[in-house]
């Protein structure tokens, strides 16, 4: 069950049911617009990721515009599997039909209006589109349905454009959320109480499953793994040595480092996980005779999301930043560490070496000491972020950093500068969260704010004013 990062969203113009006449509210102009609309946003927006049913045989006007067609728009969509529902009003719209559709749906909404640019020399209008939008957004309010929203503008407008991709990235965050799935190999080392979470509420409020995978089984499944598949192992040990500059101690153990590469990837396939939660510097060691932190990395670059020390909550977090980025980007774990000795507003987000290669620094070596990845990740923004909780209250927290220069250290990490790096500490130790965080590059504060709406029990806690 990885994370399926392509989206389907069912495209509904809407108008208000009238007689044909001049004058406002005309319907031949509305159906006009609406299928101008859904031809420019099938042609410009379809791609990898998503891709769109519109309402073609569902009815004549190929609109909707009477509550008496939402049952047969409501079949169509689920046979079609969409994911989301785009409401395009072409003229002031229907907000009953608009209201319930969603409601029947129980999908993410996307509302719009096409810019109003139909006004007659003896002073009618033929569509107020604007006007309407605010009928239909309170009957969504009214039932209670979250929805998202784009500012007013033509079809050609940034503002939409901007809008839509928003919406899809949302959209693949509430699609993977509810049913993940999330591994944990192994037990939580005994001194990491903070990682402690409660299976059960998750299951109940979220239907997060956790599985776990006893580490006497995986560890067998390790040792058959370096009994038959040894000539891969080779191969891959040369690539590892290509890669990175390695030390004395590691040179050794690089088949078994690789071998961590291939039981994730049978444990994910075998267990169908979205991402892995896994035990890393006890027991995994002594049962495997090798650390897996460099494996880690690898297998982030390859769309298997792990994170180490036995945290749950951040393998979800690492998740929703995937799908948040589409899976174009890999996240990976860092924690607050040490404040910048000569700059208040600089943290070391660190780790031991888990971080995917990809993002490291291509300007200096990327070394593997003591079977850890040592480098400095490559300049740029990142968002942070955290899943987690106190009392059954669940928070996402949320904000940016971008990248500064730092003294040279062990691992893998990253300088970041905040523009108020006392709040994040603050905000760090009253909780509910611990110094673990997910981070990605790019920014995508605004995504998770959105994607909030969509999960009952679930706020965001955004730091504000932390980005320079």
């Amino acid at each position: 069950m990885m994370l399926n990062y392509h989206v389907r969203i069912g495209l509904v113009p809407v108008r208000r049911d009238c007689s044909p006449r001049p004058g406002a509210f005309n319907w031949e102009i509305a159906e006009e617009r609406g299928r101008k609309a859904v031809a420019y946003i099938e042609r410009h927006f379809s791609g990898e990721n998503v891709s769109f049913s519109d309402l073609k045989g569902v009815n004549e006007a190929e609109t909707l515009y009477s509550e008496n067609d939402v049952d047969k728009v409501v079949e169509h969509f689920r046979r079609e599997k969409v994911d989301a529902v785009f409401l395009i009003n072409a003229n002031f719209g229907s907000e009953e039909a608009a209201g319930l559709l969603a409601e029947k749906m129980n999908v993410p909404v996307l509302l719009w209006a096409i810019l109003d640019d139909v006004f007659m020399p003896d002073g009618l209008r033929y569509t107020d589109s604007q006007c309407g939008v605010f009928g239909i957004a309170r009957q969504l309010q009214r039932c209670n349905l979250p929805f998202s929203f784009i500012n007013t503008c033509c079809l050609e407008d940034e503002i939409l454009a901007r809008g839509v991709d928003q919406f899809i990235r949302v959209v693949c965050m509430v699609k993977n959320f509810r049913g993940m799935r999330i591994g944990t190999v192994g037990t939580r080392p005994k001194p990491f109480c903070s990682v402690i979470i409660n299976e059960g509420e998750l299951l109940q409020r979220f239907g997060i499953h956790t599985v776990p995978v006893n580490m006497a089984v995986a560890a067998d499944q390790f040792r058959r793994i370096l009994a038959e598949r040894d000539a891969e192992l080779e191969k891959e040990a040369e690539l590892l040595n290509s890669m990175y500059q390695i030390d004395g101690k590691t040179a050794p153990l690089l088949k078994r480092i690789y071998a961590f590469v291939l039981l994730f990837r049978e444990l994910f396939q075998e267990h169908r996980l979205s991402a892995v939660s896994a035990e890393c510097w006890t027991a995994m060691g002594l049962a495997c005779g090798a650390l897996p932190c460099t494996a880690y990395g690898i297998l982030l670059d390859q769309g298997y999301l792990i994170s180490c020390e036995n945290d749950v909550h951040c393998a979800i977090t690492m998740a929703l930043l995937s799908c948040a980025a589409l899976g174009k980007k890999p996240p990976f774990l860092g924690e607050f560490t040490v404040r910048h000795p000569e700059d208040r507003n600089v943290e070391l987000l660190w780790h031991c070496g888990p971080f995917p290669y990809s993002v490291r620094d291509e300007g200096r070596c990327a070394r593997v000491v003591d079977q850890r990845q040592w480098f400095e990740v490559k300049k740029g923004t990142y968002t942070l972020a955290r899943f987690d909780q106190d009392d059954g209250r669940y928070r996402l927290l949320s904000g940016t950093c971008r990248s500064a220069e730092g003294p040279y250290t062990n691992g893998t990490y990253l300088w970041a500068r905040f523009d108020d790096l006392d709040r994040w500490e603050r905000k760090l130790i009253e909780g509910p969260y611990i110094h673990h965080v997910a981070e990605i590059e790019g920014e995508y504060t605004n995504v998770l704010r959105e994607f909030c709406k969509y999960v009952p029990h679930l706020t965001i806690d955004e730091v504000t004013g932390n980005h320079e």
